[in-house]
């Protein structure tokens, strides 16, 4: 049980993990390409060390040399065939990619998670690849994991995506490495680039056209990966800080990366104080240092055009939408529905238990503010984002938040409730 008490303000500097979406991808190429890839920042989250431990599974050498982890890869065609099942445990982005990677070798796989993952939709993955030649099966006909995979042989598609989603654009041009041809993805609206990003700075033969992304075979060169601060993480402390008047908190080094950065744009769009400084790039990825002051919000619109942008974000937006001043209406944010938890119906159902009511829709929810947040005993889901949301309210409810089941925020934000007390002013 994790309590958080009421905050006058949020001030200091500080630096937040690693970005979870990059730490993932840099381990999986690094493990694909030619010589070695040295990597700082990475996130020593529990998703992340999933996609580490199952690369091992396959042969990868992995050292540490002070801040860095040396990662000496195998080559496109040099994984090794795994003795026992590769476990992703929570982590959608761990089964989903790698299945894409799996699906280019000639063994066997299985690759399974915990109960939350078994219950996630893997059909959006498992019908492109079958299109390319890999053979996939699972529980409910290849829809839930344990997936069990037979790659090799794959041939190129042109692939119209049904919706948005960065984790099967990224699966899809994975197997692209491997198939005869040129793969093509095309997406409905742009989601997450960071694969594309990242396979440019191995070396791939990736490209991007308006809403198409294709690649070619391509061997992969080892290379130096600087991963910059989650900005998934960040939100949280940027909505705190924004909605305690007074505050004023700077993140040094988070990632800015246009198709992440919709939760900066949302609380500008509500009212906040937000500077960009310090603007740099490293490893094809924009980073800076955000400075963000208390402020009072107003409640806005947020449509399907931005959601893609903040999805992971939008429980601890629900948060601010508690405080602001009138009217929040999300929408377009279906795919919240499958993520580790139903996080619409989660979200409504761990505000109510602190006094704050919100309307749920198929694709969003409804929140008039502002309302008071009273405080009481809320559960986590075994959800890393549910519980720092809850969290972040705990810090302007009027009386203590118990939060059951914390240790899930380990997943995506090491040590979170240790740099809340650091940054917390209760006087």
């Amino acid at each position: 049980m994790l309590t958080i008490n009421q905050a006058i303000k949020l001030n200091g500097t500080c630096r937040v993990p690693g970005d979870k979406s990059i730490s993932h991808r840099a381990v999986m190429l690094a493990g694909i390409s030619e010589g070695t890839t040295e990597i700082t920042g990475f996130l020593e989250g529990e998703d992340c060390l999933s996609t580490l431990r199952c690369f091992q599974q396959m042969g990868i050498q992995v050292v540490h040399r002070g801040d860095a982890m040396v990662i000496t890869g195998r080559g496109t065609e040099g994984l090794l065939e795994s003795q026992d099942i590769l476990d992703a445990g929570n982590s959608g982005t761990t089964i989903r990619l790698m299945s894409g990677i799996l699906s280019g070798q000639s063994f066997l796989s299985v690759i399974t998670g915990d109960s939350s993952l078994r219950s996630r939709p893997m059909d959006r993955i498992s019908v492109p690849l079958r299109q390319m030649g890999a053979v996939i099966d699972g529980r409910e006909g290849g829809r839930k994991a344990p997936l069990v995979i037979r790659g090799g042989g794959l041939k190129a598609i042109d692939y119209a995506m049904p919706v948005a989603s960065a984790q099967v654009k990224s699966a899809v041009l994975l197997a692209g490495l491997y198939a005869e041809g040129v793969t093509s993805v095309t997406e409905p609206r742009a989601s997450r680039d960071h694969t594309e990003r990242m396979l440019q700075a191995f070396g791939a033969d990736v490209r991007s056209e308006g809403l198409v992304r294709s690649i070619r075979p391509s061997q992969l060169k080892g290379t130096r990966v600087e991963v910059p601060g989650d900005i998934s993480s960040a939100a949280f402390l940027m909505v705190a800080a924004a909605c305690l008047p007074g505050s004023r908190l700077t993140l040094e080094g988070v990632g800015l990366n246009p198709t992440r950065a919709g939760i900066i744009t949302v609380l500008q769009q509500m009212g906040a104080s937000i500077e960009i400084l310090n603007q740099r790039e490293a490893g094809g990825e924009p980073i800076g240092d955000i400075i963000i002051a208390g402020s009072t919000l107003k409640g806005i619109e947020i449509g399907e055009e931005l959601v893609p942008s903040l999805i992971d974000e939008i429980p601890v937006i629900a948060v601010a939408a508690a405080c602001a001043q009138g009217e929040t209406r999300i929408t377009g944010a279906r795919e919240l529905r499958v993520k580790e938890t139903d996080r619409i119906s989660a979200m409504a159902q761990e505000l109510s238990r602190v006094g704050v009511q919100v309307e749920t829709l198929e694709d969003g929810m409804v929140i008039q503010g502002p309302q008071r947040i009273q405080g009481g005993t809320v559960e986590s889901h075994g959800d890393h984002r549910i519980a720092m949301a809850m969290a972040v309210a705990g810090l302007m409810a009027e009386s203590p938040v118990h939060i059951q089941q914390p240790e899930c925020m380990a997943v995506s934000f090491p040590g979170f409730e240790q740099t809340l007390k650091q940054l917390v002013v209760n006087r």
